[in-house]
């Protein structure tokens, strides 16, 4: 099973309703790709991948392979099991830039997703502790991710869009890539906007 015939861009927009970390993924016209719910008070990420909203149909599970946050991993499989391979953060969480590796199924390093500018993120660490003004950072500090092959082309851009509650999200794919590692690289950026979303 595979994510093929990806309209882009993709909008990622998160659920205020709800106390799990949901969001809807939809295409260019507005058509579903898939529903994400990370389920809540498990000691380690545990992620679902649905077609839609109403999780009929269970498609991927994306699960942390450690509980400590220090060099954590994610494992990314379909519903038979299939290994898609993972996502790694490479060192711990800073205030500085994000960085995380996307591996293949055999565990060799396929691409890697890295944030634009730090200094977004040193500032709405700073702006976002301030009463009422933090409130706002949503709007106008907003980061931006990239992937990279090692081959060295860009692949992937993944943009937070202003919004009140840092709520929405857009991906777009800048070259063409292979149906699976596409598959790979898009569940990848999935868990990583739960993993970034809370600072920035």
């Amino acid at each position: 099973m595979v994510l093929n015939n990806l309209n882009y861009p993709l909008d990622l927009k998160f659920k205020i309703t709800t106390l799990a970390s949901d969001f809807n993924i939809t295409d260019r016209h507005g058509n579903y790709v898939a529903y994400v719910r990370q389920k809540m008070f498990k000691l380690k990420e545990d992620v679902i991948v649905f077609n839609d909203e109403s999780k009929t149909k269970e498609l991927f599970r994306i699960q942390a392979n450690q509980w400590i946050d220090f060099n954590a991993s994610y494992s990314i499989k379909d519903t038979i099991g299939k290994n898609f391979g993972r996502l790694a953060r490479k060192g711990m969480r800073s205030i500085w830039k994000s960085s995380y590796n996307v591996l293949d199924e055999a565990d060799q390093q396929k691409f890697t997703i890295t944030e634009d500018n730090a200094w977004v993120k040193f500032f709405d660490g700073m702006v976002g502790e301030i009463p009422i003004i933090g409130m706002f950072t949503g709007y106008f500090l907003n980061p931006s991710y990239t992937v990279k092959g090692i081959d060295g082309k860009e692949y992937f851009k993944l943009k937070k869009m202003p919004s009140f509650f840092g709520r929405r999200f857009q991906l777009d794919r800048l070259i063409d890539i292979d149906d699976e590692d596409e598959s790979l690289v898009v569940l990848s950026f999935l868990m990583m906007v739960l993993l970034e979303r809370a600072r920035g």
